[in-house]
């Protein structure tokens, strides 16, 4: 049984194919800067070498469509067509309270992930274009959504509540959702695996930083509290969305600056973290070039980055009452070691300990604390796929 995984981000979408009679992949890929200039597709079939195809993708309905050619392509395609796609998992960000667990993709789930549009306006939309563009090149294969949101459905009231007027969480379900959540599961349990010391009495903070980004406490291996919240806006400054600032700051812009409710939503959505502080970019990588140029608003954008973080992460270990490992994953958390290191510093007092050598990496499972650090620091790229993979072929084969 073959299937295909589907994972779109807000700028970029990852995918890959997996015979499920071993878990191998047969085909994967990342397509970046979507919707951004210079947006390619890295692919790359078992055994064969890396194909890069340079071709503009103005939305994610596009990549799809060069994806799906790619996997069907005489020279480095993994299949001769379609038809040995038994199956596709589609990662989904938000599934409200409608959906606690993966279901089998039908018109009336579209129309429900639609209505999660509100809560995941930067991800939802880009879920649902790949389902639809799926559907319609694969119109007899079964499709499964895996929602981000529920891992975090383990979180005790104390973390989910919000000091609002509890019937708006009665009524309206407001309340802390949390997101990312197929890869802070991964990661967590890849810890255990490495570790030989299981998930049962460790805390764990987990930080899956890229464009979107949150940090996850996990104690005994389950979610207890998340940065992100009812929206994928809350927590970490992010590539293009605002995380944590005074509410306040909504109402002002409405009234001194005559802005619609929609253009506040745009502006803390889209126009805001890093790209907002340093008016160069959402890709951390243009941040980094330009900070080592010397451009003060890109070193300012990674210097507040990285703060946050860094607070979460104290946050979180007095929450939970100490931590065991710290594990960084997602694209910047996997590629940059600066961003690790400078994460990293000033924690030592609560037995963090990065060591130089040892976060000289990218992309690799490692571990990169001091010898003697009393918390344990791993690098672990993300498998999220696998994980979606896994609750397909389950869906798909009932």
């Amino acid at each position: 049984m073959n299937v295909l995984v589907i994972n779109c981000g807000s700028s970029s979408l990852k995918y890959q194919l997996i015979n499920m009679n071993d878990e191998s992949v047969l085909a994967k890929g990342l397509v970046e800067r979507i919707g951004i200039e210079g947006s390619v597709l890295k692919h790359e079939k078992t055994g064969s070498d890396k194909v890069v195809i340079e071709e503009v993708m103005k939305n994610h309905k596009d990549a799809i469509n060069l994806v799906l050619k790619t996997l069907v392509d005489a020279n480095c395609g993994a299949v001769k067509s379609l038809d040995e796609i038994d199956a596709v998992g589609h990662r989904v960000v938000h599934g409200g309270e409608k959906f606690a667990q993966s279901v089998l993709i039908n018109d009336e789930v579209i129309e429900a992930m639609k209505e999660c549009i509100v809560l995941a306006p930067l991800h939802n939309p880009p879920n649902i274009i790949g389902i639809e563009a799926c559907q319609e090149l694969l119109p007899n294969v079964p499709m499964v959504a895996v929602f981000d949101t529920a891992y975090h459905q383990t979180m005790p009231p104390v973390s989910f509540i919000y000091p609002l007027p509890y019937e708006l969480y009665e009524e309206m379900k407001i309340r802390r959702y949390g997101f990312h959540g197929t890869s802070h599961k991964y990661v967590a349990e890849r810890v255990a695996a490495l570790t030989g010391k299981g998930l049962e009495g460790t805390k764990i903070i987990t930080c899956h930083l890229g464009n979107g980004a949150s940090l996850t406490a996990i104690k005994d291996g389950k979610s207890f509290d998340t940065s992100m919240g009812m929206t994928p806006l809350e927590g970490l400054a992010m590539g293009t969305r605002c995380g944590d600032i005074d509410p306040a700051i909504v109402t002002f812009l409405i009234e001194k600056k005559n802005m619609s409710c929609e253009e506040v939503d745009n502006l803390m959505n889209k126009k805001s973290g890093v790209l907002g502080i340093s008016g160069v970019s959402s890709d951390f990588r243009d941040i980094e070039g330009a900070a080592e140029n010397g451009n003060p608003r890109a070193r300012l954008a990674l210097d507040k980055f990285a703060y946050i973080v860094r607070k979460y992460i104290g946050s979180y270990a007095a929450a939970m009452g100490g931590l065991d490992y710290l594990v960084f994953t997602a694209g910047l958390g996997e590629n940059s070691a600066p961003a690790r290191k400078e994460v990293c510093e000033g924690l030592e007092f609560l037995g963090i300990e990065i060591d130089d050598a040892k976060n000289n990496i990218r992309g690799k499972e490692a571990e990169i604390s001091k010898e003697g650090s009393k918390v344990k620091i791993f690098v672990i790229p993300t498998n999220e796929e696998v994980m979606i993979a896994r609750d397909t072929k389950e869906i798909a084969c009932k």
